[in-house]
């Protein structure tokens, strides 16, 4: 690989490993930069999902503090998080090449929708959920009864089958599914959001390095996992601080570019 689109791409990761932290989305940084160099959009999706594992790590690790008093949420969700990614990453390695082609296009333009109306959700979300804070980092989140309990592992599924097979703002999904069904703050949520976009993305990873791993491009998941480690580092620190006017406006502009490359093939 070239200097010039190895230094663009290592910038894309850190930018996803950022913004994925914060929000989710990443994906639409790198997916579109790696399909800009010529990448296939099937082997951008599997080196894609490789290389963001780390910042992944990086940023559930950065929201540790919300993530007290979770354990137990998670241990109940993270097994549809599991399935699901396996699900999607089967659909990725079995499906023609050509189907993904036809249906990425929809799925970029819905998660570019998600990103532009992001801001007017989570405003939504937090007028909804101002007497819902927890104030003790620590607490216990209050028990769902048996059906929000059954939706809520039903949305984690589907939202997982999503990201074993695209992975493009299946965290914005899942804040925006989660921001309704449970009765949390949304900092508590993201970090929830977190490890579990986590175990989506180390699922459908360690798919694609066992049963596709020729079809992956090994240098594109060097750069995306040392760019998303630092990005996932930093943006689970720094994050919200960046102004998420140019974040969503540079989001848009390269899911336009990977929508216009698909849609050329």
């Amino acid at each position: 690989m070239e200097l010039v689109p190895a230094l663009l791409i290592l910038l894309a990761g850190i930018g996803a490993g950022a913004i994925n932290a914060v929000v989710g989305s990443g994906t639409l940084i790198t997916f579109p930069a790696l399909v800009a160099f010529g990448v296939p959009p099937v082997t951008a999706t599997m080196s894609n999902a490789v290389g963001l594992v780390p910042g992944n790590i990086a940023s559930s690790l950065g929201y540790r503090e919300e993530l007290r008093g979770q354990g137990r949420r998670l241990l109940q969700l993270a097994p549809a998080s599991l399935l699901g990614a396996l699900c999607g990453a089967w659909l990725l390695l079995h499906l023609p090449e050509r189907a993904f082609i036809r249906i990425v296009p929809v799925m970029l333009i819905v998660a570019l929708v998600l990103v532009v109306v992001q801001p007017l959700l989570q405003r939504w979300l937090k007028s909804r959920k101002a007497h819902t804070d927890l104030p003790a980092p620590a607490a216990e989140p209050p028990p769902l009864g048996a059906g929000r309990a059954v939706l809520v592992i039903l949305a984690t599924f589907l939202t997982a089958i999503y990201g074993g097979y695209f992975a493009a703002a299946q965290g914005i999904i899942l804040i925006a599914l989660f921001g309704l069904l449970l009765p949390d703050s949304l900092q508590r949520i993201n970090g929830a959001k977190n490890v579990l976009v986590l175990v989506v993305n180390t699922v459908a990873a360690s798919c694609y390095i066992i049963v596709g791993h020729d079809r992956i491009d090994w240098a594109a998941v060097g750069l995306i996992a040392v760019g998303s480690l630092i990005g996932g580092y930093f943006g689970a620190r720094l994050g919200r601080r960046f102004n998420p006017i140019v974040l969503r406006a540079v989001i848009v502009a390269l899911g336009l570019v990977a929508l216009w490359r698909i849609l050329g093939m």
